[in-house]
């Protein structure tokens, strides 16, 4: 697998591009900004981007789809309980004075147990609400890897204070479905450093 990060706008959204070594097709989870970073990379690994993964709808996570697919032709996938916050493009674009991206139409919906693939990889949905109503994590089993979105971050757990947000079902997620994964699975968070699912049963103080 070939796996880059890059931190990408003001909030540094952690956007992952993900591809297959053999195929070389690709998919980009979270382009939220700075479209012509992710772009470079893309070049530089010779890869064709086959889906434009975002796992929730606020700004910092969907902000560079559009630009992104304009360049790549792949399309944007979202899960349909976010469209209402992908409405409020405009008013996000306010709060964290970023330029609004204008009018984002998604090409499919994400629904849990759905499999992203692309190439030989093949990425299990799994839906997560409490930080949006529409999150979702993906979860690479042959790699153990998840993108955890904001739901998880390192030593702490995804805001609910927004709208569309609820503690009691973020903590719900993640004790149904996040930490039903292995102790070594890596995970990227939305923001920050990647940590393990084991490192977050034993030391975040949400999940003890």
């Amino acid at each position: 697998m070939i796996h880059e990060i890059l931190p990408v706008g003001p909030l540094q959204c952690n956007c992952s591009v993900v591809g297959d070594e053999s195929s070389r097709d690709a998919m980009v989870i979270d382009p939220g900004d700075d479209i012509e970073e992710i772009a470079a990379i893309i070049r530089k690994h010779k890869l064709k981007v086959k889906q434009i993964v975002i796992t929730h709808a606020h700004i910092d996570h969907v902000g560079g789809a559009v630009k992104l697919r304009a360049l790549t032709g792949a399309p944007i996938l979202l899960n349909q309980n976010d469209y209402a916050l992908l409405k409020m493009l405009d008013v996000q674009a306010a709060w964290v004075g970023m330029a609004s991206p204008g009018d984002v139409k998604i090409d499919a919906n994400l629904s849990h147990g759905d499999d992203v693939k692309t190439g030989s990889l093949s990425a299990n949905v799994l839906h997560t609400p409490g930080h949006t109503e529409g999150s979702v994590c993906l979860y690479f089993p042959a790699d153990k890897l998840l993108i955890a979105g904001d739901t998880l971050f390192a030593g702490s757990i995804g805001r609910t204070d927004l709208p569309g947000g609820s503690f009691e079902k973020i903590m719900r997620s993640l004790h149904q479905k996040v930490l039903a994964l292995p102790d070594e699975t890596v995970v990227i968070p939305g923001h920050g450093p990647k940590t393990t699912i084991g490192e977050e049963r034993e030391g975040n103080p949400y999940l003890r």
